[in-house]
């Protein structure tokens, strides 16, 4: 035969252990998954941080890696490297939470696009928004009168933020950078 015969997992027929390790193994990470998210929080997945997005990726990454695991040994520790990613991320957060340096490290600023009805121009050029991306989000937040436009935010995750009305509490605006 043209395959070399690997001792199966499950079974010794090569093609069905093939099939069932790619079921059931890719179910079983998924299931892991699921329980450490359970444990860790929603913010796991959520759309917060560059950082966050980097574990999404990882973990999507070592769900392949378990379900294309050729033996137990390959398995158990695609299983593992989740549950260290989940006690990178949980330490993480907790550094954010308690210190202001760890969190200005991990985290982008968000950055005003436009303040008081004006485009910052520099801004947009930096963070490499097009201007008609900008005017579509005023027009998805029912942006009438482009003077009322108290703030629009780039905000830490990537989205943006259209704050308009006749005042704006400057709370919702003071870690907020200008470029």
């Amino acid at each position: 035969m043209g395959l070399v015969r690997c001792l199966g997992m499950f079974v010794d027929n090569t093609w069905l252990d093939l099939a069932l390790r790619g079921i059931l193994l890719s179910a079983a990470a998924l299931c892991w998954i699921v329980v450490l998210i359970r444990v860790n929080g929603l913010r796991s997945l959520s759309k917060m941080t560059n950082f966050d997005f980097v574990m999404t990726v990882a973990l999507g990454s070592l769900v392949a890696g378990a379900g294309q695991a050729r033996d137990w040994q390959a398995f158990v520790q695609a299983m593992i490297a989740m549950l260290g990613l989940f006690v990178v991320q949980y330490t993480a957060a907790r550094m954010r939470k308690a210190s202001d340096a760890a969190e200005s490290a991990m985290q982008n600023d968000p950055v005003f696009l436009m303040r008081d009805g004006e485009f910052f121009e520099d801004a947009l050029r930096s963070t490499r928004v097009a201007k008609s991306d900008l005017i579509a989000k005023l027009r998805e937040a029912n942006v009438l009168d482009l003077t009322k436009v108290r703030a629009v935010v780039l905000e830490t995750t990537g989205d943006v933020s259209v704050l308009h009305g006749e005042r704006l509490d400057e709370t919702l605006i003071e870690n907020v950078k200008r470029l």
